[in-house]
This record gives C-alpha cells, sequence and structure tokens, in this order.
C-alpha cells in the first residue's frame, strides 16, 4: 500500500482529527522552513563579511571596518526580529485553520478580532508604538546589538534589540528594560566614528609653540602603536588654546578614532601624554586652588609664593 493510499484511509476513519494534525504539522514544518531560511541569509551575510575581512569570529572584526560590525549586527538584529514576526503570524493562522477544521465558524471570529483589535489598539496605543518604534529603530539602523547608546536617561551596551523592549546594559551592570515607545532620540556611540578631546591645562607662563609640539608628538607616537594603528582614522590635530585663566592656559587636543574607541583611547592618549609633559618638564597646574589677594583678586597660589601643598601666606 502506498503513502497515499495510507493518508487516504486515515482521512477516512477520522478526517476532523487528521485534518488538525496536518495543519499543525504543517505549520511546524513551515515555521521551522521559515527559521532556516532566515538563519541561512543571516548566517550566509555574516561569513561573507568574516571572509572579506579575513576574521576566524565577528570579535575579531574589531580590526576590520566599522561598517563590517555593523552590517554583521544590523543583520543578527533583523533576523532575530523576522524569526519572531514570522512564528507570531504562521501561529495565528495555523489556530485559525485548526477551529475551521473541528468545525468552528472562523468569521464571525475573524470579525471579533477586527473589533476587538481596534479596541485593543486604542486601548493599547502605547503597545503599539513600542512594536512601530521598534521595528522602525531596525530597519533604520538607529542601534544594534553591541552598540553604546544614550537613549535619554539610560546609557550602556544594548544586550537586545526586541519587538517591544530593548535590554540595556550600563555601566556599573545593571540591566535596563527601555520600552521601545519611550526612547525619542538614539545617541549611538559606536557608529562610524567618534573624537577623542583632551583639554589639558598648562602653567600660564609655558611656550605654546612648545608645548603644542611636545602633545602633537606624543599624540602621533600614540597613533603609530600597533594595537592602535587601526582604530585610529585620522592624524592627531592641536586645535591650539581653548580658554585663558590667571592659573593656567587650557590646550586643546584632538584625536579621531573608530566609534566605540573614544574612551579607551582617551585614557591610553592620558597616558602617554603625562610621560611626554613629564619628560618636557612641563607641570599641569593646580585649577581648583587659588588665594584672595586683597584688591588684586584672585591670584594662582603658585604665583603668589603659596607651596603646592598649600601651606604658606600670600605675599603682602
Amino acid at each position: 500500500m502506498s503513502w497515499i493510499d495510507t493518508i487516504g484511509s486515515f482521512l477516512t476513519e477520522d478526517e476532523t482529527v487528521a485534518r488538525v494534525g496536518l495543519t499543525l504539522l504543517g505549520g511546524i514544518l513551515t515555521l521551522l522552513v521559515f527559521r532556516f531560511a532566515i538563519q541561512r541569509v543571516v548566517n550566509r551575510v555574516v561569513t561573507g563579511v568574516k571572509k572579506r575581512h579575513g576574521a576566524e569570529d565577528t570579535q575579531a572584526l574589531t580590526t576590520s571596518p566599522v561598517e563590517a560590525m555593523r552590517r554583521v549586527q544590523r543583520t543578527r538584529t533583523m533576523g532575530s526580529v523576522l524569526n519572531g514576526f514570522a512564528g507570531w503570524t504562521i501561529g495565528i493562522i495555523v489556530v485559525l485553520m485548526v477551529l475551521a477544521d473541528v468545525g468552528v465558524s472562523v468569521t464571525p471570529l475573524i470579525a471579533s478580532a477586527g473589533i476587538l483589535g481596534a479596541a485593543l489598539g486604542f486601548g493599547a496605543q502605547s503597545v503599539v508604538r513600542d512594536v512601530l518604534n521598534g521595528l522602525f529603530m531596525v530597519f533604520e539602523d538607529q542601534l544594534g546589538v553591541g552598540d553604546i547608546v544614550n537613549v535619554g536617561e539610560v546609557s550602556g551596551v544594548v544586550e537586545r534589540l526586541g519587538i517591544r523592549v530593548t535590554e540595556i546594559r550600563d555601566v556599573d551592570g545593571t540591566l535596563w528594560f527601555v520600552r521601545n515607545g519611550e526612547i525619542l532620540r538614539v545617541g549611538n556611540y559606536s557608529q562610524d566614528w567618534a573624537r577623542v578631546v583632551v583639554d589639558l591645562p598648562v602653567p600660564y607662563e609655558s611656550d605654546i609653540d612648545a608645548v603644542k609640539d611636545t602633545l602633537l608628538a606624543a599624540a602621533k607616537a600614540f597613533s603609530a602603536r600597533p594595537e592602535w594603528r587601526r582604530k585610529v582614522l585620522e592624524d592627531p590635530e592641536v586645535w591650539g588654546l581653548e580658554s585663558i585663566s590667571a592659573e593656567a592656559l587650557i590646550m586643546r587636543l584632538v584625536l579621531k578614532v573608530r566609534g566605540g574607541e573614544q574612551w579607551t583611547a582617551k585614557r591610553a592618549l592620558h597616558e602617554d601624554l603625562k610621560t611626554a609633559l613629564d619628560s618636557a618638564g612641563i607641570d599641569v597646574p593646580p585649577l581648583n586652588r587659588a588665594v584672595l589677594d586683597g584688591l588684586e583678586g584672585v591670584r594662582s597660589p603658585s604665583r603668589r609664593g603659596v607651596s603646592p601643598s598649600g601651606e604658606g601666606t600670600p605675599e603682602a
């Protein structure tokens, strides 16, 4: 007996149960096919990016252009979103088909569901707004898993981007669940490039050109280090005097780096600048200590005979 005859005999004996079983089986198989196809597309995109950039895994893409990482993150995020949509859509269709198989009229149910959906849509506008805003954030690539973002009251790393809620872990390790509809603006620190800005106070009597040369030489040496060569996008620049006060001159140094690397780069650059200033004999003046000297106003202790520790008395 062929498998067609077997199925026909089974349908004849208990047609309703067979239809329900086949509907459920068809729904499961359809969902598996959709998820397999989505996962295959995601894997092909990710694998293609890795091969083009010679990376063994996603973490190794830190030495590759930023766009490669963005493409991987965006593809994986959209894959998870599509998987969720496929599951809900196929599930609803299967439920309606099963109800039709067991003799329940689905037409009134669909009409009632439409009315109920309208009522729920009116009463649950925030949920609808969350879902729509989440979809737009994914499609417009506003943020992705692994991005460092600022969404208003919360800043941190995106650990999961869902249809309704985005999970963000801050620097203290707290995991925040932020509703997508409440995200009115997104500051993404990981996309494209970022700028390290260092405002360094130097003594008022300093030779400006000598200080600029010292800072620029230290920053260029930092950029040439093997671990930073691919992360620094442009040569460092000294923009010059940012402000002038009686206590110090504020010199501004900037460095363009890959997005997400600005904090690590700034800490490492501070160490190199400190070493360079020490070698050049340039002391950073204390900006939080001053004394009042009669009618002449506020003067720097270092220029009025007060020791660096704050001991002593001002000159008469």
